[in-house]
This record gives structure tokens, C-alpha cells and sequence, in this order.
């Protein structure tokens, strides 16, 4: 019986990009010397073709939460899965017990994928990434320009679904996971269980600068903190502190001190502030203290 992904926290959008920004400069321009897949039974098994080796990796870019490895024949999409990690090492440096996937690169670049519970991903795609099966009915990027409050009215219409919900939706946007979701609806005055159609333009304005203004945030501070994350040097990362939300159910709101709810919207932990966060969506963007 498959697990239910949504009973787990995974990396987010800002702790993958978080991986691409400190591996991609270690790696890219560099030829790929080696492959080794010592466990090729990941959440799909393991796709990278031999002829690879001799290619030179022309860049790291990132797609929703895969990272994208691309060579002249192809691209590698990587998926970190619930507990994964990439980190560059030297090939001499003995195996970690959950080191699944290694490519070396030429200066003894070893770029590899830890992996404990096996969810993660590395697959082969011979052409563009984008119509890959994995991302080809993925929605835009919550950075993208495209990606705003009139978008999100439009994708609401009708949606019988509760705010957060479809904020979760990587068919609608990609990336805003449960984390960030909170805090962007904390931080936008919207309760996260409001019927998605009945969120006015205004407050889905607000909705879209949360989200964009939290994760460039979380990125720019190097990622959250999760149980079983750590960034590709081994860090773990320094945006938990500043939470607003999310894990702190029952203590004070930072805004206005009321103690912060705690429910479960389509299985997923929600935490909101009552007093900061009205349900239709008209109260003013909470003000944080410093």
C-alpha cells in the first residue's frame, strides 16, 4: 500500500533552491567523469543513461520542487523526496549509510543524493524538461510574474475547495507547500479555511505578495529548518526561528497575542491567528513586530 506523502514534511520550494544555489556552482561546466547508483529502488527507479558520462553539466535550474540537472542529451530531474539531501563531496570520502546516487565530476566533484526513506527521484528526459510527465500540468512558479492576485481569483472561481487547499495545489501554483501556506495566509489577514471562491481580488492580492515575499525570505535565509533537511553543506537551515505560525499552535500570535488555533485542513497541520486572520479576507495585512 502506497504511503501517503501528505502525512510527512518535505522539503519546500526554498530548501530546494536553497540545494541548487550552493551545488550548482561546484558542478556546472564541469564533465561528468563517473555514475554510480548503489540503490536504484528510489520512488521510481533510477534513470540515467551511460552514455552520459564524457557530457559536460551545462547548469542546475529548478521546476517546482525538482531540480534539474541539464546535459547536452538531456536533463536528470531530481526530486529530494521526504527526507533527502545533495551535498558535493570528494569521491574519497566514505559512504553515508543512506547514499544512494554519486556523480563525479571532473576535480573530484562528487555530487551526491542521500536519501533515508526512498521517496526521492532521479529520471532521464531527453528533451525539453518541461513536457516531461512530471512537470508537463505542473502551474506557473509562485515567483514568476505571471503568478499574482488576478491569477489566483481566475483558478478560484467556483472552487469549492478551502483557501489553503487550493493554495496547495501544484496544478494552480507550484512549490507553497504547507509551510509557507500558513505563513503567506497569516501574513495576507485570510483564514486558511475559506471557501476558495468566496476569497475576494483584494484579498488574493495580498495572498500572492505574502507568498512571494515569505519564500524569497526563507530562500535569502537559507531555508527552513525540518526534521530531516539539511542543506547541501550539511547546515541545517535559519528561517524556523521566524515563523509566524506554522508549529505554533496554541502560543501567542506575534501581532496581536491572542494564542494562535490549531486544525487539520485536508489532513495537512493549519495553524491561523482568529483575530489577525478574518474569514472573508478584508482585515489589513498584520503589521510583525520587530
Amino acid at each position: 500500500m502506497p504511503l501517503n506523502w501528505r502525512n510527512f514534511t518535505l522539503p519546500e520550494l526554498p530548501e530546494v533552491e536553497t540545494t541548487r544555489l550552493g551545488i550548482e556552482p561546484l558542478v556546472t561546466g564541469r564533465a561528468l567523469e563517473s555514475i554510480k547508483v548503489r540503490n536504484a529502488a528510489l520512488r521510481w527507479p533510477v534513470e540515467i543513461p551511460p552514455d552520459l558520462r564524457g557530457q559536460t553539466l551545462a547548469g542546475v535550474t529548478r521546476r517546482a520542487k525538482y531540480l534539474l540537472a541539464h546535459f547536452e542529451t538531456g536533463v536528470l530531474l531530481i526530486h529530494l523526496g521526504m527526507s533527502g539531501n545533495l551535498r558535493v563531496v570528494s569521491s574519497t570520502q566514505p559512504y553515508l549509510k543512506h547514499d544512494h546516487v554519486e556523480l563525479t565530476f571532473a576535480g573530484d566533484r562528487a555530487l551526491r543524493l542521500n536519501d533515508p526513506r526512498r521517496f526521492g527521484s532521479v529520471l532521464w528526459s531527453e528533451t525539453n524538461a518541461d513536457g516531461h510527465w512530471l512537470l508537463d500540468r505542473l502551474g506557473p512558479e509562485p515567483l514568476d510574474d505571471e503568478f499574482d492576485g488576478d491569477y489566483l481569483k481566475r483558478q478560484a472561481r467556483h472552487r469549492r475547495v478551502a483557501v489553503k487547499t487550493l493554495l496547495m495545489d501544484s496544478h494552480i501554483v507550484v512549490g507553497v507547500g504547507n509551510i509557507y501556506a500558513n505563513e503567506a495566509l497569516f501574513l495576507a489577514g485570510v483564514r486558511p479555511g475559506v471557501r476558495a471562491s468566496r476569497v475576494t481580488l483584494a484579498a488574493y492580492q495580498r495572498i500572492a505578495l505574502a507568498i512571494k515575499g515569505v519564500l524569497q525570505r526563507a530562500i535569502e535565509m537559507g531555508g527552513t529548518t525540518l526534521r530531516d533537511f539539511v542543506k547541501q553543506d550539511g547546515n541545517p537551515g535559519y528561517f524556523k526561528q521566524s515563523l509566524n505560525v506554522y508549529g505554533r499552535e496554541g502560543l501567542p500570535c506575534r501581532v496581536c497575542g491572542a494564542p494562535l488555533t490549531g486544525t487539520r485542513l485536508a489532513n495537512r497541520a493549519t495553524v491561523y491567528c482568529k483575530n489577525c486572520q478574518k474569514t472573508q479576507g478584508f482585515a489589513q495585512q498584520p503589521v510583525l513586530k520587530s
